[in-house]
């Protein structure tokens, strides 16, 4: 059998251009010698569609999406991922589910069982959950049809099942001649090898092949790496598409062959970039933004988010800003307008000395008798990101902020300052990974000036000041962070673990304390397990100490 693979970019809520999608998809695969075509999870209306699923007429709109994409369909079937209405008068108002669509008309659903409810998912939220599985009878064929979770629930790897049904165990004994499974799954680090796991035990727990088909783009803070697989009985991968790029294949599953595309097992920090760059394009694509903006600092992030802006936007759709302060040193300046020159990109200069003067001047009697702190301080970031915000509101560009995970973390950042934008692109990237990234990033040529790399952090708001003076060492940081923010590790794990006992309480409180400042801050893109997005629901106003 012939099965086409279509890893796809839908939009969310685009049901018009997610319908044109899947449609030219469909016939370059059929042209390609495709039995059967397969598209990604809720394909139809983009994933995850949350509650646009609650206004009045999104049910069906979609509906009549997926009339017109099934109108398309000739002799050659396909399984198209979409929401289904719920006919039952209790209980969620639709099915995620798989539309068996064929010679013009949909045949029949399969639906999905398993509904995550827990880090970015809440299916449960807006979908009735199935009882079983659905196996179609496809071209004489018995096929299993499984959505994204479906699959999640059995393996070895996951220590704790979230559920006491396991939808694969239910097909373990329908003698199947291929399963399928539609995925909109979202990337993180070390998802591409549990994921290839999970699918190789899948086949070789149901003895047939699985064929699994992933959503790849950007969707608000998600970013889906496609990776789309086939695994023959054995687990044997037979057929790999690419990562963070569209892309589609016809595999034959009667040949033995491992076909893989060049990044479907690439380096983890070519994964970071892709992911970053994927995200940022589709973020600013999908909104409508054809330029972007960057505050350049001389320092390491903004030097890194400026080399993805250029690569999601295109070098020259990208400005550069520098805004030096009177404590501003010169190789920052320097640095900033080299790694410009570098990428190629637009870069203006905006000296803030003169406004920092007048609010000083302004706030002078009021501050009267009271020592500089790091009020001052904020002044400087908050008259940068003014600047920024009206040059983001005159031209329409995106502005990027450009703080770290591990700043973020701790509050090391500046609400209505440094937080200024629309996108925080590296909000998920601990500091330690900023760097690693920075320097692959110079594999090849120096883009980001050496002495970015090479310098102490600081974010130059008072005379010397270094990063260090505020924050331990940022390997040391990052380490307790990983363990306090993603694993959810107490201060007495922490401090058990040998990490320093001041350290651990002074860091763990700033985290707790900065609750309000993420709140606030730009949606960022998430490449780890847990991010500091919706993922995360930690209460602001909380007395927990552990």
């Amino acid at each position: 059998m012939h099965i086409g693979l279509a890893q796809i970019n839908p939009t969310v809520g685009h049901l018009t251009g997610n319908r044109d999608l899947i449609i030219a998809a469909y016939r370059d695969l059929v042209a390609a010698g495709a039995e059967l075509v397969v598209f990604p999870e809720l394909a139809s209306c983009g994933y995850p569609p949350r509650d646009l699923l609650l206004k009045r007429r999104f049910g069906d709109d979609a509906e009549g999406a997926l009339l017109e994409i099934a109108a398309a369909i000739g002799s050659v079937p396909a399984l198209v991922g979409t929401i289904e209405r719920n006919p039952a008068k209790a209980g969620r108002p639709f099915f995620n589910a798989a539309a068996w669509c064929e010679n013009g008309a949909i045949k029949g659903f399969a639906r999905k069982c398993l509904l995550p409810t827990y880090d970015v998912f809440d299916e449960d939220r807006y979908f009735e959950p199935a009882t079983e599985p659905t196996i179609f009878e496809i071209g004489g064929r018995r096929i299993g049809v499984t959505i994204c979770e479906d699959i999640w629930t059995g393996s070895s790897l996951i220590p704790r099942p979230l559920y006491r049904f396991d939808p694969v165990d239910s097909l373990a004994t329908s003698k199947l001649d291929l399963m399928v499974n539609l995925s909109a799954s979202p990337w993180h680090h070390g998802k591409n090898e549990a994921r290839q796991q999970i699918v190789a035990d899948t086949a070789k727990r149901l003895n047939c092949p699985v064929a699994y088909v992933n959503a790849v783009g950007g969707n608000d803070e998600l970013v889906f790496d496609g990776r789309s697989l086939v695994a023959n009985a054995s687990g044997e991968i037979l057929h790999g598409l690419e990562a963070f790029r569209t892309d589609q294949a016809v595999v034959d599953l009667a040949i033995p062959s491992s076909v893989r595309a060049t990044s479907f097992a690439q380096e983890d920090l070519a994964d970071v970039n892709d992911a970053l760059v994927l995200g940022l394009r589709d973020y600013a694509q999908k909104s409508g933004f054809k330029k972007a903006l960057v505050a350049l600092s001389g320092g390491i992030d903004s030097a890194v988010v400026a080399v993805i802006a250029a690569e999601a936007f295109g070098a020259e759709n990208v400005l550069g800003v520098s805004l030096p302060s009177a404590i501003s040193s010169s190789h920052s300046k320097d640095d900033a307008r080299q790694l410009a020159e570098n990428l190629g990109m637009p870069f203006n200069t905006a000296a803030i000395a003169t406004a920092v003067e007048a609010c000083e001047a302004a706030l002078k009697p009021l501050f009267s008798g009271r020592p500089v702190d790091v009020t001052e301080e904020n002044i400087q970031a908050r008259i940068r990101g003014v600047l920024m915000m009206a040059l983001s509101n005159k031209f329409g560009s995106l502005l990027l902020t450009t703080g770290n995970k591990s700043e973020i973390a701790v509050g090391y950042c500046t609400l209505y300052g440094d937080m200024c934008g629309g996108l925080a692109v590296i909000s998920d990237v601990f500091k330690t990974q900023v760097f690693d990234l920075a320097r692959w990033m110079n594999r090849d040529r120096e883009i980001i000036p050496w002495n970015t790399i090479n310098k102490p952090p600081s974010a130059e708001l008072r005379p010397g000041q270094e990063d260090q003076d505020s924050l331990p060492p940022y390997d040391i940081l990052d380490a307790i962070l990983r363990s306090y923010v993603e694993e959810g590790l107490s201060r007495r794990d922490l401090i058990g673990q040998g990490f320093e006992t001041d350290a651990v309480h002074d860091m763990t409180r700033k985290v707790d304390l900065n609750e309000y400042k993420r709140k606030q801050a730009a949606p960022g893109l998430k490449i780890t397990p847990l991010a500091f997005g919706v993922g995360r629901r930690i209460p602001i106003v909380q007395k927990y100490v552990n």
